[in-house]
């Protein structure tokens, strides 16, 4: 599949976005978060560089959840089918304007193998167990089986950069990351009512969001000094 044909400049709403899609059936879709070395990779270019040396094409990336901050993921990754790090069923007991974004519940895991992709709550996640390829874990989600988040508010003035990604009925996967501060709601809004997906989960907002796009001129730089866990189209 050729990149041009993946990632497109969209609107919604008057909000400018940009959203890649993929089918996971035709597609080498992968999660990566370190080198042989043990390090992380922290930036797109650096994972873009480590694919060349292999003969291979970074076609277009996106973080891919939150990490502490020496760069290891928040919650549960599995990179080919070993699991790097556990489930987080952290619940915290706070005003929810006082619980940081990964621990809204429910949050969720989108997970992908060699044909198909998935996004399921947390706790749906470790009901039916689907052992997949490859998985992450963010929150809060956004669409739950066609419903929004119940703690999405309209109208709300929380507005920051976001990323997401969602899963259609088709099986097809779109991630979009917002060119403009956009809300929680507005962005779950994305998901369901205009690229159709009945599941959808946050990936990370602010300075964490950044996709990599050659045929689009970007490779964004995380002002965190890095991404943790990312996700890539391979060629």
């Amino acid at each position: 599949m050729a990149q041009a044909e993946v990632c497109k400049r969209d609107q919604f709403e008057n909000t400018d976005y940009v959203v890649c899609s993929i089918d996971p059936a035709s597609s080498d879709l992968r999660l990566f978060w370190r080198k042989d070395t043990g390090a992380p990779f922290r930036s797109f270019a650096t994972l873009a560089r480590s694919l060349e040396a292999e003969g291979k094409k970074l076609s277009f990336a996106f973080n891919a959840g939150m990490y502490d901050t020496d760069f290891t993921p928040v919650g549960l990754y599995i990179e080919n089918g070993k699991q790097l790090r556990p489930v987080n069923s952290t619940i915290m007991e706070r005003p929810a304007r006082e619980i940081p974004n990964f621990f809204k519940q429910p949050n969720g895991i989108f997970f992908f193998g060699p044909t198909k992709a998935g996004v399921l709550t947390t706790e749906e996640y470790i009901k039916r167990k689907p052992d997949p390829l490859f998985a992450t874990q963010s929150g809060p989600m956004l669409v739950i089986r066609g419903k929004l988040h119940p703690a999405l508010i309209p109208g709300s003035t929380d507005r920051n950069r976001r990323s997401g990604v969602g899963v259609c009925e088709d099986g097809h996967v779109h991630f979009a990351i917002s060119e403009t501060r956009v809300n929680f709601h507005d962005f779950a809004r994305l998901f369901r009512d205009h690229l159709n997906c009945p599941d959808a989960l946050f990936l990370d907002g602010g300075r964490g969001t950044g996709i990599y796009s050659p045929a689009l001129e970007r490779s964004d730089v995380s002002w965190h000094g890095g991404y943790g866990p990312m996700i890539g189209l391979v060629e």
